[in-house]
């Protein structure tokens, strides 16, 4: 995997750094990489057999989902995206027709309408798998995201597989500093490929 800032540094120094170095790659190159991505995500066969897919919104430099939102719900997949509570870090997902019914919200984030089917019980989510965010994943499947732990809260009770979507770029070849409450994924989409983090 990619080299690392090491296991020494915090969250918030491999965060800025990270974020740093994201914003530094090319347009061109994200698009190729995340294309690449996507392409190893639909070959993916736990992917394709899901019901439903939970899925973050992209936005600036991540890795771009709006492309995939897009081609799953064509096919009549059923797709649902977070809708987040500031004041409390929660997060709930929401199923969605089309792309065209988010609006920004925090932090200028595109989230469905307050009025868009909320999946709330656990037994909706069974057989569905999450595409994770972040900033950087090694390979226990341990990420450091943004800092705001709405992921985190959310995959603590998550019945379904979670996926890390990362460019190269984004894996650590050591790993990265955890917490008590950190919730690691499954697997890890990267260019050309699909790789469990269990065995880790």
């Amino acid at each position: 995997m990619a080299s690392s800032y090491g296991t020494d540094a915090d969250k918030s120094s491999l965060r800025s750094n990270y974020l740093c170095f994201r914003r530094g790659i090319p347009e061109r190159a994200r698009f190729e990489s995340d294309s690449s991505i996507a392409s190893a995500l639909m070959a993916f066969p736990l992917f394709v057999k899901a019901p439903l897919v939970l899925t973050y919104v992209s936005r600036g430099a991540e890795v771009g989902t709006h492309a995939l939102i897009e081609r799953l719900l064509t096919s009549g997949r059923r797709v649902a995206v977070p809708r987040t509570d500031p004041e409390t870090h929660a997060m709930s997902f929401h199923e969605v027709g089309s792309l065209d019914e988010l609006s920004p919200r925090t932090m200028g984030i595109l989230e469905p309408p307050s009025d868009a089917p909320a999946l709330t019980d656990p037994a909706q989510l069974v057989g569905s798998v999450c595409l994770v965010p972040g900033l950087v994943f090694d390979g226990a499947g341990h990420r450091i995201g943004y800092g705001g732990g709405y992921y985190d809260r959310f995959l603590a009770f998550y019945p379904g597989e979670k996926i890390g979507l990362a460019r190269i770029t984004m894996l650590s070849s050591n790993p990265l500093p955890t917490d008590g409450h950190d919730v690691a994924v499954d697997f890890i989409a990267t260019e050309g490929s699909v790789w469990s983090c269990r065995a880790h």
